[in-house]
């Protein structure tokens, strides 16, 4: 009878301190997202390179929509799905004069790697020393794994924040961006 006690003690115990870590890790996102930039602010500029290794700066797409996209890991399931989404709604961004911009924390070589076996022809670009993520409220540091937190944000010509995307489901988020983006073009 005492050892089942210890047991449900020690149980409780851990799923306390589970229940803790859980909680500071919301709190974590929130507090990354708080500090994201909201529509009509200027979208921090930056210069990354992408998987052909060559540096890439936000300000190269002034006079362009810019739909720039934080994701967690190349090769992941719902990394894929969105990138595919992207990838294959490519033709329609383009006719909105709109590039698409991916950004992880994940190395310009592993970047080549998710371009080539996936298909991708857009850039990814390399935030090894998470910047940018930081810059956007797009960082999760989750101990071991320092990552991007999924989120996009659809920069407008003129170099401001038009919309964020805070809240993204990968298998719908390019037509929710499509979407957007059709409607901020209408105005």
């Amino acid at each position: 009878m005492r050892n089942s006690r210890n047991v449900s003690r020690w149980i409780l115990g851990v799923l306390a301190v589970l229940a803790l870590l859980a909680a500071l890790g919301i709190h974590q996102v929130r507090a990354a997202a708080a500090s994201a930039p909201v529509a009509g602010a200027l979208a921090p500029d930056f210069t990354l390179p992408s998987q052909s290794g060559a540096d890439v700066s936000l300000h190269d797409f002034r006079g362009k929509w810019v739909v720039l996209y934080f994701y967690p890991k190349d090769l992941s399931h719902g990394c894929t799905i969105e990138a595919h989404n992207f990838q294959r709604d490519q033709a329609k961004y383009q006719a909105l004069d709109a590039v698409i911009l991916g950004i992880s924390t994940d190395s310009t070589k592993s970047h080549q790697q998710f371009c080539t076996k996936e298909g991708l022809n857009f850039k990814l670009l390399s935030d090894s020393k998470y910047k940018v993520s930081k810059e956007y409220g797009s960082f999760d540091n989750l101990g071991i794994a320092k990552i991007s937190a999924r989120h996009t944000f659809l920069i407008a010509p003129d170099g401001r924040v038009a919309k964020a995307f805070l809240d993204v489901n990968p298998s719908t988020h390019s037509q929710q961006v499509l979407a957007a983006l059709t409607e901020l073009e209408k105005k």
